[in-house]
């Protein structure tokens, strides 16, 4: 009988040890899971087109459902949107109730105009602050417009509290000018004075569409400054990254949207988005994508 007890007791002993392994092991798994999840952000910034333009069959009303399905897909926590206008901001919202957003109509810091708009997750982020500003000689006064600037142009930021991470970040969203290049000069110098004492001691992510590329003046400054491209930080040049696409699903070009980021967060992947139904696309400009992670 001595030989039966021995066993069952070494039965038992390496049960109890392999359970034992099993729990550490599921907790290390949950502990890297939770602590990449805490650490990363999904980031989007999607120029989805003004909703009163005559673009016949490529109109709002036959392509907003799939500008809602690129963002559901992606997910994002964070979102930057270039000339949305207030029934765009709010018919997302409706469609996508887990985002909160700050942003104002450039035409009368209200609700007129097109929106630079930032939606965040109401379940990872508290707004602690935001302000819109133009890119102009008089930057506090809605409507203004300078520097040979067709349009009204402006950013949009945010402050918000990270949940997850404990942490605080500056969002900026913008829009330039797309023929001035005096304006996206200018532009870019009252970006860089305006952000940079937040630069220094924060995560910062400054996105937009600049309707330029990265060898133009204003988007070298932005890297001399400090910032990293994310996508550009992780991706070879091709000739097929253009963000520009007229509807057309076309992908030469320049790339002219951008996720940067301060020495603050680790890009991890970056990617432009194509997605398509048929050949419809949901914008003139592909969305482009970032995950990036605290330092």
């Amino acid at each position: 009988m001595k030989p039966v007890k021995n066993s069952r007791l070494i039965f038992i002993v390496f049960t109890t040890i392999f359970f034992i392994f099993s729990l550490l092991f599921i907790s290390c798994t949950e502990k890297i899971e939770k602590s990449a999840y805490e650490t990363e952000l999904k980031v989007m910034s999607f120029n989805i087109r003004y909703g009163t333009a005559d673009d016949g069959e490529n109109s709002w009303q036959f392509r907003k459902n799939l500008v809602f399905d690129v963002i559901r897909e992606s997910y994002p926590d964070i979102l930057g949107v270039q000339e949305a206008l207030d029934f765009q901001i709010n018919e997302l919202i409706d469609e996508l109730p887990w985002y909160s957003f700050a942003g104002v109509g450039r035409d009368d810091g209200k609700t007129k105009g097109e929106y630079s708009a930032v939606f965040f997750s109401k379940d990872r982020f508290i707004l602690d602050t935001t302000e819109t500003f133009w890119f102009s000689e008089t930057p506090n006064i809605p409507g203004t417009k300078t520097w040979e600037s067709n349009f009204p142009r402006i950013c949009s930021w945010v402050r918000l509290y990270d949940k997850f991470s404990k942490k605080v970040m500056y969002v900026y969203n913008v829009h330039y000018d797309h023929q001035s290049q005096i304006s996206r000069e200018k532009s870019t110098e009252m970006l860089i004075a305006k952000i940079e004492t937040n630069k220094k001691f924060f995560p910062v992510i400054l996105m937009g569409d600049f309707n330029c590329s990265e060898s133009n003046t204003a988007v070298k400054k932005i890297l001399d400054s400090g910032f990293t491209d994310s996508y550009r930080d992780l991706n070879e040049r091709t000739d097929d990254e253009g963000t520009f696409n007229n509807f057309t699903g076309k992908k030469n070009g320049d790339k002219i949207d951008f996720i940067f980021v301060n020495d603050k967060f680790i890009p991890v992947s970056a990617n432009i988005d194509h997605l398509n139904k048929g050949g419809k696309y949901p914008s003139d400009h592909f969305p482009v994508k970032a995950i990036i992670k605290y330092k």
